[in-house]
């Protein structure tokens, strides 16, 4: 199967299972969404990377989530897509029993691990790709190399993940012209990247006016297959100003929780967004969830 397609609330949605565009249809204003289309999905805050900037203050021996008994997985909609990251998701025992279920339940999870994280565990990360248990395979980036550029060619689901503020303009370059997919994000004040923003604040703002100044010939010169954003990123890269209103309207998803829910199956919480304050006990219907997120 290549597309999954399904009714939301006042519109169609239509997915490329092959490369993960999302197209919304319907003949009125606006779109009015019943459930959740996709979901950013915390499952453990166990990391040995230690990153300073980490918004989700993961650590080394971590808390895992209860993920085989959390009740609203089993009332998620069929195609519902899920961003499965931590933490590292790779060190959940769990991992891959709750893939399969999400596989049984016609899910969509993708999976965003660190690019260390990565390169040592290539064996499971080919078994997960391989056996359709992930679709989409994010990857951190942290040190770029030609081992790394190697290694990342052999997944053509792999979507190297960035984060402004921290990614030198160099690196960037040096991925450049692998046709692969970039997903700039922006940087979270939040947690240990709080802390690190307020002693660096002038070196993280310079890296991020310096991608935005770049970003024009990034977009223009096709220096990768595909580049996307996080709403952060769209804000702190002044990404509007480069479109079209025609452009802005085929291309902007809507702002964190229009169709999108932050879930934390470590806390048992749900939130608009990893680095929403205000936040709430899991219940077992996700429309329930939804409608407080839509409503708050």
């Amino acid at each position: 199967m290549r597309f999954a397609r399904y009714k939301n609330g006042n519109y169609l949605v239509t997915i490329d299972l092959t490369d993960g565009t999302k197209i919304r249809q319907n003949d009125a204003d606006t779109f009015i969404p019943d459930f959740p289309e996709s979901m950013d999905i915390k499952i453990t805050n166990s990391c040995d990377m230690g990153c300073l900037w980490c918004h989700e203050n993961s650590v080394k021996n971590g808390k895992h989530g209860d993920i085989m008994n959390i009740e609203f997985i089993n009332r998620l909609h069929p195609f519902t897509e899920l961003a499965i990251g931590g933490g590292n998701p790779l060190e959940h025992p769990d991992l891959i029993p709750f893939l399969e279920k999400c596989k049984q339940l016609r899910l969509i999870p993708s999976m965003t691990i660190n690019q260390i994280h990565f390169q040592s565990n290539l064996d499971l990360v080919r078994y997960l790709v391989n056996s359709e248990l992930i679709y989409g395979l994010g990857i951190s980036i942290v040190n770029v190399n030609d081992k790394l550029i190697s290694e990342l060619k052999e997944f053509s689901n792999a979507v190297l993940h960035v984060i402004a503020g921290i990614i030198s303009i160099e690196d960037i370059y040096k991925l450049s012209n692998n046709d692969f997919k970039l997903l700039i994000l922006g940087y979270k004040i939040f947690r240990r990247g709080a802390d690190v923003y307020t002693q660096h604040s002038e070196e993280i703002d310079t890296k991020i006016k310096e991608l935005e100044i770049q970003l024009p010939i990034i977009l223009d010169e096709n220096w990768f297959d595909v580049v996307s954003f996080d709403n952060l990123a769209i804000k702190q890269l002044a990404l509007k100003d480069l479109l079209s209103k025609e452009e802005w309207d085929e291309f902007f998803m809507g702002d964190d929780g229009f169709a999108t829910i932050f879930v934390d199956c470590v806390e048992e919480k749900f939130a608009r967004s990893s680095t929403a304050t205000d936040r709430y006990d899991l219940t077992d219907d996700i429309k329930d969830m939804f409608q407080i997120i839509r409503t708050y």
